[in-house]
C-alpha cells in the first residue's frame, strides 16, 4: 500500500515542523528551533535532501551528505508514523539516490541498526558492508 505524497530535493520546510517529525521518528522531545536549526545545517553541510508531503504535511525527509566527489550518503532518514509501511521511506531513499546520481555521486551509503536491514537491503537494495563506528560522547 502506498501513501499519495509529493516528494521534492531540496523541497522547504520550516525548522519546526522538522524538529516535529524527528523528534516522532527517533522517539525524542521535540528540540525548539533555537536549538536545532534544520535550514541552516542543511543549507551547509548537505548535497541535498528530499521531503515527502501527503497534502501539505510533511511525512517524511531524507539528508543526503557528500564529500564533494563521488560519495554520498544518507543521513536522518524520517517517516511520519501515520504513513510508515506505505512506501514513504522507499520512495525517500529512491529520490535521495536519483538525485546522488544526477550530481555526479558514484556511491551511496548508510549505516543502519540490523532491525532495520529489511528495509534498507531488501526494499531499497542496499548492499550489506562491514563498516566501524566510535562513540565521541
Amino acid at each position: 500500500m502506498s501513501v499519495d505524497a509529493v516528494f521534492e530535493w531540496r523541497g522547504a520546510f520550516t525548522n519546526t515542523e522538522m524538529n516535529q517529525l524527528h523528534a516522532e521518528a527517533f522517539e525524542t522531545r521535540v528540540f525548539s528551533d533555537e536549538e536545532w536549526d534544520w535550514v541552516r545545517q542543511l543549507n551547509e553541510h548537505s548535497l541535498g535532501w528530499v521531503v515527502a508531503r501527503a497534502e501539505s504535511e510533511l511525512v517524511g525527509f531524507v539528508n543526503v551528505i557528500s564529500d564533494g566527489l563521488v560519495h554520498a550518503w544518507i543521513q536522518d532518514l524520517m517517516v511520519a508514523l501515520g504513513v510508515r509501511h506505505k512506501n514513504v521511506g522507499v520512495r525517500l531513499i529512491e529520490a535521495a539516490r536519483s538525485q546522488a546520481k544526477r550530481h555526479g555521486c558514484e556511491w551511496l551509503h548508510v549505516d543502519f541498526d540490523a532491525e532495520l536491514s529489511p528495509f534498507y537491503i531488501d526494499a531499497c537494495g542496499f548492499t550489506p558492508t562491514t563498516a566501524g563506528l566510535i562513540d565521541l560522547s
